[in-house]
């Protein structure tokens, strides 16, 4: 028989986190080697992400409904580093000649790019504290907010990455008509998402759950339109080795699924929340 005490939804966020890591591992890898690591500190993503990953498929194994004290820490130096990283890569696009310019926002270190650690550990710490009952969670900080907290923060990451990507879009002058969805399907699911995060109806989460699937397998298929353009390139993926560091990055579309994920989790955490809320009025 089925626990029902099951934490299903935190092992979903922690999938969220683990695919978010796993992008960050990957994109930070290619583009750090294309730097040639000439600062150490660029190899401190490529460890935090590991961890990260490591903590998250733990914790997407784990059935016990209590949070971890070491998946925790980890998240929380997952948050920390992320924006250190934000950091960097500001003051790197600052001192090129131009500074905040088009073409140093376009060539330079992405500026978003570590934003996505960031929401890998936000989602995380998200999901340990969803893991208690919702009992105890109603005497926590966050209280029955828990769900609309993390609705709020996937939403908020959406948007972000919707940015980062319709800059790199424009960069490529979006010569294929597909580069259009990623810029235009998110946004809709990152609005509604805000929308229930702010004010839970049931109808409303309804149209939400379906543009946040739609924006999971975009994530997906973005992989694909992204190996069909690094196969475009002088030599194709006979020559991957350039290539992969040419672009456009495979890592970076399953972006959008780890956080349309965390979304669902989110929705599904707001409606058992306000349950628990209206059984606990009645008594």
């Amino acid at each position: 028989m089925k626990d029902i005490r099951e934490p299903i939804e935190s092992r979903q966020l922690n999938l969220s986190s683990a695919l978010l890591a796993l992008s960050v591992l990957a994109d930070s890898g290619i583009e750090h080697y294309r730097g040639s690591f000439q600062n150490r500190a660029m190899y401190t993503p490529l460890a935090v992400a590991t961890l990260t990953l490591g903590a998250s498929l733990f914790g997407v194994a784990d059935r016990r409904p209590q949070g971890h004290d070491a998946r925790d820490s980890i998240y929380l130096l997952a948050a920390a580093t992320g924006f250190v990283g934000l950091a960097f890569h500001a003051y790197n696009i600052g001192k090129r000649p131009g500074g905040l310019s088009w073409h140093n926002l376009f060539y330079a270190a992405p500026i978003g790019a570590p934003i996505a650690l960031v929401l890998a550990g936000l989602l995380g710490k998200g999901a340990e504290r969803a893991r208690r009952p919702p009992g105890e969670r109603a005497s926590s900080v966050l209280g029955d907010r828990v769900g609309r907290t993390l609705a709020a923060v996937s939403a908020v990451g959406l948007v972000g990455t919707v940015a980062e990507t319709a800059l790199m879009h424009f960069r490529g002058a979006y010569h294929n008509p597909a580069m259009v969805l990623p810029v235009s399907v998110p946004p809709v699911a990152a609005t509604l998402l805000g929308a229930a995060a702010c004010a839970p109806r049931r109808s409303i989460n309804r149209v939400a759950r379906w543009w946040l699937k739609l924006t999971a397998l975009l994530g997906f298929a973005g992989v694909g339109f992204h190996a069909y353009g690094v196969s475009r390139n002088m030599g194709g993926w006979r020559n991957w080795s350039q290539n992969l560091l040419n672009g456009p990055p495979l890592p970076a579309p399953p972006s959008y699924t780890g956080l349309a994920l965390a979304g669902l989790a989110a929705l599904e955490l707001i409606e058992k929340d306000s349950g628990a809320k209206a059984t606990r009025e009645r008594a």
